[in-house]
């Protein structure tokens, strides 16, 4: 039979228990409590601290970018609150002095008044503004959908602003985010919508763009129309797909040129066969051709049983060096790309790695100048990475990783470690010379790591070294690339495109960007440094833009920001000079794609009036011929991207500068 407790059968009028006792305080606390226990309530505390850092981090972040996007505020990439104030109050009409003074202009010495009656109650907190902010906030609504027109600020034109409105926010509540964006992968594809709900969702976001810039729109082909021995496959098929493209009104196309292709068989010896009879086909119909030199492989298929990897004569060579692949940490080869190692080492028959790619664009410029000069071929892009991007191949499927894992430091192979031991010793600490070894795996999130977990050796002596040595050998690749390539192509418009790794985006260590080769934790600005050197070379930054299933996609675990990572990375070209294009990674199958693209490639009410030079969107080849449907979408909004026709006073047509920005007549 089980034991009782003694106090079991006690009465419990007889001998109420114990009052709680409380936890001693101030003095009495230090006194009562044990060296131990004093150590482990004051960890506590720290980590209670830093997940209030976090928080305060995060809605700083996605304050900024809101107010980078919608409101078009002059904001730094590296504002704080003070800029956040300055700026809203400068937009009201106030006076603010770098020293902080702040006093309200004589137009705005009215008594204030409640907002009226009809409104009281229909938001939790209601916003007053002033007639100029509030034909500011008017003009961008245009473009909005109406459902979520409601979570705007409330304006009125008989309103003036008081010291206390500048507290007012206005918070979209979340159920309205999640039906707006809940299910935009399926629910809202135009593919499951009648005629009468297309017609609507048209009419949403097909604003008012005539007074906007013209932006060049260009469509990319699809990947398997030329094949492994440099042959056109179909070209009725391709003919089909740029007729459909023609009547949507778009400027050019995207073609890419691999370099495995091309010099597939032997060292120099280049097949351009395939890619001119493409040319010239795209030339009867009169659209422009911007073109990628791809210096990686690629797994993905297009149209025909198209596997492209790197040159097979490089592929002979690394049966017996595999250190020209990138490697990680357990010494897994990249096959994708060859290693930014071998840049000045001659281990590939005689020649560096970046003789073979100034080599192969030397070949292309022979090759096509006359196109070049005709203005067929518009611009030419520069791959640089992996995926064509400038980054790391830190985060390939193939090797098991799958978002949101933070990928791994690509610089174990022998050349690249040579380099971090030259580094190191040049620095006075040897024992630097080596990678990470608590910087997790392929999959391993941002905290479960000893690297980059809040206050992490990311943030160390060693930790910042290793960045910046990380960091620096792909500002290095791209300045010697970028050198040799406006040697070869002698005047032409080059572009270099910028990654979007904006998951851990929102956390203090930006994992995901660190093992891209980005140096641009919460502390520091990581792209002004390769965005210099981009400066230096007068190349065309083009950025990916995402869809609304990466804006506004919930998923706390990866602490993502692609719109916050986008505005941060424009306008920080910006400030340095470059010129923008945007990219559209996912197919233009959601209506709610749109706006987001337009909003970004024409910011309304920029007071620099700054805006994308092109866009251009990649789609698979079916994806045009889906029906009228997605046909009619298209046509609206590379209407809206073109629309340019401004009409004065006297209904003759305003000029566009050439520079492509709006007159300051306007």
């Amino acid at each position: 039979m089980a034991t009782k407790h003694p106090q079991q059968d006690a009465d419990p009028v007889a001998s109420p228990p114990p009052p709680p006792s409380r936890r001693p305080r101030g003095f009495a606390s230090a006194s009562a409590s044990s060296p131990a226990q004093a150590r482990r309530s004051g960890e506590r505390e720290k980590e209670r601290t830093k997940l209030r850092e976090r928080h305060r981090r995060s809605i700083t972040s996605r304050m900024l970018a809101g107010l980078r996007q919608h409101g078009n505020f002059p904001l730094p990439a590296r504002a704080d609150m003070n800029d956040v104030l300055a700026a809203l109050a400068r937009a009201a009409g106030w006076t603010v002095h770098p020293d902080g003074t702040t006093f309200r202009s004589s137009s705005l010495s009215q008594p204030l008044l409640p907002p009226p009656a009809q409104f009281q109650g229909a938001f939790q907190a209601a916003s007053v503004e002033t007639p100029a902010f509030t034909s500011h906030l008017n003009s961008y609504v245009i473009g909005t959908p109406l459902d979520s027109q409601v979570s705007g600020l409330l304006t009125d034109d008989s309103l003036s602003l008081s010291p206390s409105s500048l507290d007012s926010v206005v918070v979209a509540e979340q159920s309205i985010k999640n039906e707006n964006y809940g299910n935009s992968s399926s629910a809202n594809s135009l593919s499951c919508m009648d005629s009468h709900q297309l017609m609507r969702a048209s009419a949403v976001w097909a604003g008012d763009y005539t007074r906007t810039p013209y932006i060049p729109v260009y469509a990319s082909l699809s990947m398997g129309i030329i094949n492994n021995y440099c042959q056109l496959v179909d070209p009725e098929a391709v003919r089909t797909e740029l007729r459909h493209l023609k009547s949507l009104n778009v400027d050019g196309v995207v073609v890419d040129c691999w370099w495995g292709i091309v010099e597939a068989w032997t060292p120099q010896k280049y097949e351009w066969s395939g890619y001119r009879d493409l040319f010239g086909i795209i030339k009867e119909f009169k659209l422009k051709v911007q073109v990628v030199l791809s210096f990686h492989g690629s797994g993905e298929c297009g149209s025909g049983d198209v596997l492209i990897s790197l040159p097979r004569w490089v592929m002979e060579i690394a049966q017996e060096n595999q250190d020209i692949f990138f490697t990680d940490r357990v010494g897994r080869r990249n096959t994708e790309c060859l290693s930014w190692g071998i840049d000045k080492e001659r281990v590939l028959r005689g020649r560096t790695g970046i003789e073979v790619y100034f080599d192969f664009m030397r070949s292309f410029h022979m090759e096509f100048r006359s196109l070049s000069e005709e203005g067929l071929i518009s611009a030419i892009e520069i791959g640089l990475g992996a995926f064509g991007e400038l980054r790391y191949p830190s985060c390939p499927e193939k090797m098991g990783w799958r978002y949101p894992g933070i990928g791994e430091f690509q610089c174990y192979d022998r050349y690249m470690q040579k380099n971090l031991r030259q580094a190191a010793f040049t620095r006075g600490h040897l024992f630097w010379a080596r990678g990470p070894d608590n910087a997790g795996y392929y999959n391993s999130r941002s905290h479960e790591t000893g690297f980059f977990c809040d206050g992490g050796d990311y943030d160390s002596y060693y930790g910042r070294f290793f960045l910046n040595w990380y960091s620096g050998i792909l500002i290095d690749h791209v300045d010697q690339v970028l050198s040799l390539a406006t040697l070869a192509f002698d005047g032409a418009v080059i572009m270099v495109k910028i990654p979007s790794m904006y998951w851990w985006y929102r956390t203090a260590s930006h994992a995901a960007e660190l093992t891209a080769g980005y140096y641009n934790p919460t502390n520091r600005d990581g792209y002004s440094p390769v965005f210099k050197m981009l400066k230096k070379h007068s190349v065309i930054l083009k950025v990916v833009c995402y869809g609304p299933e990466y804006k506004v996609q919930e998923n706390n675990e990866a602490f993502a920001d692609p719109e916050g990572l986008t505005w941060q990375v424009m306008n920080a070209a910006w400030d340095h000079g470059l010129s923008i294009s945007v990219e559209s990674a996912l197919p233009c199958l959601d209506n709610e794609m749109y706006p987001l693209i337009l909003d970004t490639a024409k910011p309304r009410n920029d007071p620099d009036r700054h805006h994308v030079s092109f866009f251009a969107y990649r789609q698979q080849n079916p994806f045009l011929l889906q029906g009228n449907v997605c046909f009619s979408e298209l046509e609206t909004f590379v209407k809206c991207m073109h629309e340019c026709h401004m009409h004065n006073n006297m209904g003759m047509p305003h000029s566009i500068e050439s520079d492509g920005r709006l007159p300051r007549t306007l």
